[in-house]
């Protein structure tokens, strides 16, 4: 039985990770400093035998014994990570440092959670691997971007240097339940707002273009990620069906059967305009392609989103 340490793990995406490591055999440690994640969301996995929550910040050493580390520990949405910037950019930094010592100390095998924001606002579309990015380096989102730029550099060092073996992924919109009511994404905001009869708040134009993939999909790309030999990464991971902002808020108007109308407003700082992932290497190294269509991901989203506001 492997014991692998989820870190991060009361959080949307983590919680769905830890929960399907369980169910597969491992031993699951779960870490979280409750900053953005919930301990609803790991409740029904409380009584399992092989399941372990420990609160704490990985900003400070943590000293266990595992065999892989899935590394998702950092705030991930704009409301959150902008509201402790100095707390967001040490998680992706001193944060990483410490857990890939654990890694080298252990001999662990580690998976960093990127993110597609390290392209930034993309001058290439869709977006590969092998793209550098365009980010504000001093901007309001680069606590995240550049945090977690610097998480991968710091990954890709401690491998060359010391042998750890990593796995990058970088992760590009991803929605499902679990997701909180107040993060910020644009899929919980339209959904909660459709629910609750409200208007649905679109920034810019609406025509700013997102990919979306349904959590699950995701969570079995990571796990293709980990456990295969062939590449470090950084590998993408998303849906690549593109859409506008202006689309989704109409599909889930329709979706939720819901009044409410569209209301535009400024659109926030460095927020992208387009963001596709081209997903060639997942495909090819991990056999890997999202399966749930954005209609049924919806579906499941909305009625999970009913239940907590019922």
């Amino acid at each position: 039985m492997k014991t692998i340490l989820v870190t991060g793990g009361a959080g949307f995406v983590g919680s769905h990770l830890a929960e399907w490591l369980l169910n597969r055999g491992a031993h699951v440690l779960c870490v979280d400093n409750f900053f953005t994640g919930s301990r609803h969301n790991v409740e029904h996995l409380r009584e399992h035998p092989h399941f372990e929550v420990i609160r704490h910040d990985i900003v400070q050493p943590l000293f266990v014994e595992v065999d892989q580390v899935y590394n998702l520990a950092c705030p991930a949405s704009p409301v959150h990570y902008q509201h402790n910037a100095i707390k967001t950019i040490k998680c992706s930094t001193v944060g990483m440092v410490n857990m890939l010592g654990l890694a080298k100390r252990t001999g662990a095998r580690i998976l960093q959670a990127s993110t597609s924001e390290v392209y930034g606002d993309p001058a290439v579309h869709p977006q590969t691997e092998d793209y550098w990015g365009n980010v504000n380096s001093i901007g309001l989102r680069s606590c995240y971007d550049e945090g977690k730029r610097v998480a991968e550099a710091l990954c890709m060092d401690y491998h060359r240097q010391h042998g750890v073996e990593v796995r990058i992924a970088r992760i590009f919109n991803t929605f499902g339940p679990r997701m909180a009511l107040d993060d910020g994404r644009v899929i919980s905001n339209f959904v909660v707002q459709a629910l609750r009869g409200e208007n649905l708040t679109v920034y810019g134009d609406g025509k700013q273009t997102r990919s979306f993939c349904y959590v699950d999909d995701l969570i079995e790309g990571l796990v293709c990620l980990m456990e295969q030999d062939e590449t470090t990464g950084p590998v993408n991971l998303g849906n690549p069906r593109e859409m506008s902002v202006r689309e989704l808020a109409e599909q889930i108007i329709s979706c939720t059967e819901s009044g409410s109308s569209l209301i535009m407003e400024d659109l926030p700082s460095d927020d992208p305009r387009q963001r596709k992932p081209d997903i060639s290497l997942a495909r090819r190294v991990l056999g890997w392609s999202p399966k749930v269509s954005l209609e049924e991901g919806l579906e499941r989203t909305v009625e999970y989103f009913r239940g907590v506001l019922g």
